[in-house]
């Protein structure tokens, strides 16, 4: 980033820089931050058509789920690609858990699928001595091997088979302890990669983000090193400086020698010129350019006061590129994730509904109104998911059908006290839940209920 510090034979040869400022912005942090609020701050959801099967995923996914999330969507960030591992635990539960990308060595197939044959994962781990080891898990579709050396011996002579399965060799579930059979039906790891490409986002961004600092940092030293002015005396009559400083301050004069006409002899000052203007464009261009590539939103952008909200989408349209490139990739690992569970509960789906939500300056009086006019064309179920309001839809679904419930009650209490039948459809061939539907629909249409005790009946106004 910055050219090494100042020696002091450097500070000798220019004794009047002396300002040596190293002023760093976290710039790519505000990129990354970004894109990782604007995808995953409401983490996606799945739908497999199968409740059942939805309430057994999002008990799997855990608590933890939304912020495994946005661990993912930062290491994919940083290193181009995230990882997801996932094992059954001690009472045979499914667990998973976010692999740091830098201890995953994937091995990939040359054909065109792409397809994942196994994993080498090495992490850093210590024993009950404290002593540190370098650990080496070799994962395929059936089994993991362990090994593990001292981190000061060679890997070359202190590499060992590692019996950490012991567990699993007593109850005869392999042959070797440092083997252990899985039976997962696949490879226990799952990509995530940041674009088609796996590559990072500081590639972009990274020397125009040098080029920032060292301009600013310059502008510091800059200023700092003209804060004392430089006097240059001329034939000054004196060896001491410290008279010269007396009589400046409190006589406003100096004394100096003169040999006649012609002579130079004075005081004079030393200052440094700081281009102010070019620097201050050059920040601009640079702090532009910065936003530009890395395909983020500049917090200090003008001009958007009195801009609606419905405009200021236009202000995402580079963000959600970038945020659509992950998504792509992030699509296909939540899936094989979901598939997973479901294939350790003995179960298996075709289609995986995935509903994702940006996070962003938004217009919620027109979601509303989009969602109102909705009705009738499209499921209910589908309004309710884009619905600004409503954070789970399974939970508004049941609330909506415990208030067509109570719906029912109200109107068949005032009919049978009146003795008759609903006089918009009759209540005799209906089961009750088609005629919760029926009120609900009915509900849906804005249709207004009344009681008209001269016909003794409940009738629609």
């Amino acid at each position: 980033l910055f050219l090494p510090k100042k020696g002091e034979q450097e500070e000798q040869e220019n004794p009047l820089r002396h300002a040596d400022n190293r002023l760093p912005h976290s710039f790519y942090k505000l990129l990354v931050n970004q894109k990782v609020a604007y995808m995953f701050t409401t983490p996606p959801t799945f739908d497999v058509k199968n409740d059942e099967q939805n309430a057994m995923i999002v008990r799997d996914l855990g608590d933890y789920y939304g912020k495994r999330c946005k661990d993912l969507a930062v290491n994919a960030s940083n290193a181009g690609i995230a990882w997801v591992h996932y094992w059954l635990d001690s009472e045979n539960n499914f667990a998973w858990g976010v692999v740091p990308s830098g201890e995953v060595i994937p091995v990939w197939s040359p054909k065109l699928d792409h397809k994942l044959l196994a994993v080498l994962r090495v992490y850093r781990d210590f024993d009950d001595n404290g002593d540190v080891y370098d650990v080496y898990e070799y994962w395929n579709d059936t089994e993991c091997q362990a090994f593990r050396k001292r981190a000061s011996d060679d890997i070359a002579t202190g590499l060992m088979p590692w019996p950490c399965f012991t567990e699993f060799y007593d109850a005869g579930i392999s042959d070797a302890a440092n083997t252990y059979l899985h039976h997962l039906g696949d490879v226990p790891f799952i990509p995530f990669c940041n674009n088609n490409l796996n590559s990072d986002d500081l590639d972009d961004v990274k020397p125009l983000i040098d080029a920032y600092d060292k301009t600013y940092s310059g502008f510091m030293n800059d200023l700092e090193d003209v804060q004392e002015v430089i006097f240059v005396l001329t034939n000054y009559g004196g060896e001491d400086l410290a008279p010269f400083l007396k009589n400046l301050k409190y006589y406003k004069a100096i004394n100096v020698e003169n040999n006649g006409n012609g002579d130079a002899s004075g005081v004079s000052t030393l200052t440094i010129e700081i281009p102010v203007e070019a620097r201050d464009k050059m920040l601009e261009l640079t702090r532009k350019s910065i936003f530009d590539m890395g395909q983020g939103i500049d917090p200090q952008q003008q001009g958007l006061d009195k801009t609606s909200g419905e405009a200021m989408k236009f202000l995402y349209a580079l963000l959600e590129l970038k945020a659509g490139m992950m998504e792509t990739e992030f699509r296909l690992g939540f899936s094989k994730l979901v598939r997973a569970i479901l294939r350790v509960h003995g179960q298996q789906c075709q289609n995986i509904i995935q509903t994702w939500t940006r996070t962003s300056i938004r217009n919620d009086a027109e979601l509303v109104d989009m969602c109102s006019k909705s009705n009738g064309i499209i499921s209910r179920k589908t309004i309710l998911k884009n619905h600004p309001f409503v954070e789970n839809v399974d939970d508004e679904e049941h609330e909506l059908d415990e208030e067509v419930i109570r719906v029912y009650k109200w109107l068949k209490q005032y009919a049978e006290q009146f003795g008759e039948d609903f006089p918009f459809f009759s209540v005799r061939d209906k089961s009750e839940y088609e005629v919760c539907r029926i009120i609900q629909e009915c509900c849906e249409r804005n249709t207004k209920y009344t009681v008209a005790s001269d016909v003794h009946s409940v009738t629609g106004a």
